[in-house]
């Protein structure tokens, strides 16, 4: 038995930590997605298994003794039980630049992700994916005009209500359409190398 740390791969944020063992860690391995050893129920568990919010394996690496273990993941929404994106509530260090995307919204984007996977009764969220892409694109482009409408007859609170509201169903319209978080990232990055050549 050996103590995992869960590192955010993008971000560095410490996570949480787990307790793995070496099937949870070849499993791990294997389904690229992070395993631990329970000790209370004395059995393995994925990450997630119930919530929805797993852990996609990036890489680990042991610690100079060999007596803990470092796995960077990538979370699909709040690690943490009671809904917090890491354990330790820890905030952005200093001096350490933002993503490009903030934690807030990837919590956003995880939450929505569950509810397309368990789909619970009385969630708007799930509505809108029963009714289809149609009805999706629908609510980004109401969404879209009422943010110009905010931005030119409205107030500053008004402008920042409506870009939460097309934030929410441009992330559904994301989620819909299988388009995670990384991909944005990736193509934020590619972006600004061409910019800078």
């Amino acid at each position: 038995m050996i103590p995992a740390i869960i590192q955010d791969d993008r971000s560095g944020t410490v996570l949480m930590l787990g307790y793995m063992n070496r099937v949870s860690f070849q499993k791990t391995l294997k389904t690229k997605k992070v395993w631990f050893y329970s000790r209370s129920k004395k059995r393995l568990w994925m990450k997630g298994e119930t919530s929805g919010n797993i852990l996609k394996f990036v890489s680990a690496k042991f610690d100079c003794d060999k007596d803990a273990i470092l796995v960077k993941a990538r979370p699909t929404g709040p690690v943490c039980h009671n809904n917090s994106f890491s354990c330790f509530r820890e905030k952005e260090r200093k001096g350490k630049r933002p993503g490009p995307l903030e934690k807030p919204f990837e919590e956003l984007y995880g939450v929505i992700l569950s509810r397309k996977k368990f789909l619970p009764k009385g969630s708007y969220t799930v509505t809108l994916f029963q009714k289809g892409i149609n009805k999706i694109c629908a609510k980004v482009k109401e969404e879209s005009g009422e943010v110009i409408q905010a931005a030119k007859k409205e107030s500053k609170k008004r402008l920042i209500e409506e870009s939460v509201d097309l934030l929410y169903h441009l992330f559904v319209l994301l989620a819909q359409k299988n388009i995670g978080f990384g991909k944005l990232y990736r193509e934020i990055k590619r972006r600004r190398k061409e910019k800078k050549a």
